[in-house]
């Protein structure tokens, strides 16, 4: 049940987006939009995190001296690290109880809450800006491991920044969770006809697959009622040889990481 309600508040928040922005009164679209597609959800500074894996707090400074929260978990026998881009709802509070699932295959895991999210400060103004806050986070790890150590793996909204990093630097893969083919082609999939003319983000995926020469892993379920199973098969046409779609038959959008498919893909693919 509690799947099912969550599930509903992320479709219903994009529905707002779509009746919103096709009133055509938008004054300032791409600032309005801002607000639907991240919503933030904001820590206090002195909130203390629990979780049961060793992980430190980190400040990671962007290119505008912005400070973002991240929070850095160790693996007992690390073989690398993961960059972890999380989805639009909820911060590192929530998001760091999945820790385990990447430390127990023997990976270190950075989780970065976005500008409004958690502890981090500002708020998201751009795409552009996006990119470099997370450009600032993959550089942060440069500093820590080689980048042939750095694996970059992207959830939900998360999945276009994610390509974005690899398609920009050279880690060693880099694995998609329910990405999209672009959010424009997600919204018209979800209302066909909109028009995505003032839509203030874009998320080119297909784009920056194009340009990757990591290895890419592209986990999806053929259920998924936010970002449709179709995008992935779309993105599979950017494939090289060695690059890989699991579908996760039967799984929709939420919870992928309770998923036992995807929990056996995963094994195997950081093996």
């Amino acid at each position: 049940m509690k799947r099912h309600i969550i599930l509903l508040i992320q479709l219903l928040i994009f529905s707002l987006v779509f009746s919103y922005c096709s009133a055509q009164i938008i004054p300032d679209p791409t600032q309005k939009q801002v607000k639907f597609f991240f919503p933030g959800a904001k820590l206090a500074d002195d909130y203390v995190y629990n979780f049961p894996v060793q992980f430190k707090e980190v400040g990671i400074k962007t290119n505008d001296s912005t400070l973002l929260s991240a929070l850095l978990f160790k693996s007992d026998s690390s073989k690398g690290v993961i960059l972890y881009l999380h989805g639009n709802t909820g911060s590192l509070a929530q998001w760091g109880n999945i820790s385990k699932v990447y430390t127990g295959l023997h990976y270190d895991l950075l989780m970065v809450d976005y500008r409004g999210y958690g502890k981090s400060d500002g708020f998201i103004k751009s795409e552009t800006q996006l990119y470099s806050d997370m450009q600032a986070a993959y550089d942060y790890l440069k500093t820590l491991y080689s980048e042939d150590k750095i694996i970059v793996l992207g959830y939900s909204i998360g999945t276009g920044p994610a390509a974005y990093l690899a398609a920009n630097n050279h880690p060693k893969e880099l694995i998609l969770q329910a990405p999209y083919y672009s959010l424009p082609d997600a919204m018209h999939h979800l209302r066909p006809g909109f028009d995505t003319a003032k839509i203030a983000f874009h998320f080119n995926t297909w784009q920056y697959l194009q340009k990757t020469t990591a290895r890419i892993v592209i986990f999806h379920g053929d259920e998924d009622k936010m970002f449709y199973y179709g995008s992935s098969l779309k993105l599979q046409a950017f494939f090289k040889p060695g690059d890989e779609l699991i579908t996760l038959k039967g799984a929709g959008h939420p919870f992928m990481d309770r998923n036992e498919d995807y929990l056996v893909g995963l094994g195997r693919v950081l093996r």
